[in-house]
């Protein structure tokens, strides 16, 4: 009889513990009080597959050259595919953009190891447009820094090219251009003259005017074909320092 009855409970506890794998409900962390949520490292359950996708492809290899930001580097896979193998197909390199990422996505995927044992010669870094949202000026600018200060820790070796948060809206005046241009100006400063240089590269997508086209930007946010060209021009003489044969 007893141990009929443990048997019996032993079989509902493993019943529920199977329920509770299969459901596997997230429940995001909580940011501390007070903490600017730009800094503080998190997870989007929405795009975890996605992460361990590119950690699968990547771990253990090595890359000479990485992008790092949100959905507008992750769209050198999509648009600006042809223009990365003509630029940087022959360079060993690396896109870990991926699209909706914030400052505080890219922390956490660099605090659950997506960089750790490489050691590339040049990072692209371009981040924190999908904080303008949410956050203040100083709370994004704190978080591209919290974002540049990992990746120069985790790759030690590596230098960083820090680039502007490229123009978004239609119109220069509308209202997120001039907090993206005061973003701009304070991780302006992040540039060292040793292993961060920064580049603001946002001009050469604007009208004299100071109008995105849909020529260049058809959603007045993500490039087109014509728009990654034009940033790998815009990028090619900081390339070209680091890697010699570069094609141009």
């Amino acid at each position: 009889m007893k141990s009929s009855f443990l048997v019996s409970m032993m079989a509902l506890l493993l019943g529920l513990a199977s329920v509770g794998a299969a459901e596997k409900v997230y429940t995001p962390p909580v940011i501390p009080e007070g903490i600017n949520p730009a800094t503080y490292p998190l997870p989007r359950d929405d795009w975890y597959a996605r992460v361990q996708n590119n950690f699968n492809k990547t771990q253990g290899k090595q890359f000479d050259l990485i992008f790092d930001g949100d959905s507008i580097t992750d769209g050198w896979q999509g648009k600006g595919k042809e223009v990365w193998a003509q630029r940087y197909g022959a360079l060993n390199a690396a896109n870990f953009g991926i699209g909706g990422d914030r400052t505080e996505h890219v922390l956490w995927r660099l605090g659950k190891g997506q960089v750790d044992g490489m050691n590339p010669k040049l990072i692209v870094l371009m981040i924190g447009t999908n904080n303008s949202g949410r956050d203040t000026a100083d709370q994004i600018a704190e978080g591209v820094k919290a974002v540049v200060n990992e990746y120069l820790k985790r790759c030690p070796n590596s230098k960083l090219l820090l680039l502007a948060v490229f123009p978004r809206s239609e119109k220069p005046t509308d209202a997120i251009r001039a907090k993206l241009a005061e973003v701009n100006t304070k991780i302006s400063a992040l540039a060292d003259g040793k292993r961060v240089t920064y580049l603001d590269i946002g001009a050469k997508f604007l009208s004299p005017d100071g109008t995105l086209s849909r020529d260049i930007m058809p959603d007045f946010l993500h490039p087109n074909e014509k728009g990654y060209q034009i940033w790998a021009d815009a990028i090619q003489p900081v390339i070209d320092q680091h890697f010699a044969a570069a094609k141009k």
